[in-house]
């Protein structure tokens, strides 16, 4: 929503977190994904397609 607000609305990113209470690293924060992890979740999708009960 802060990202929403900043982009559409030009608030300021400060303006934006106070507003929605999030701090400015958590509104700047991009998850690095591994490969591994990618690995992880195409497992976790095929089992739970797998065994749907």
């Amino acid at each position: 929503m802060a990202e929403w607000a900043v982009r559409y609305r030009s608030a300021s990113i400060a303006l934006a977190c106070r507003a929605f209470s999030i701090s400015e690293t958590c509104y700047r924060y991009q998850p690095k994904l591994s490969d591994e992890n990618e690995l992880i979740a195409d497992w976790l999708v095929a089992l739970t397609m797998a065994k749907r009960t």
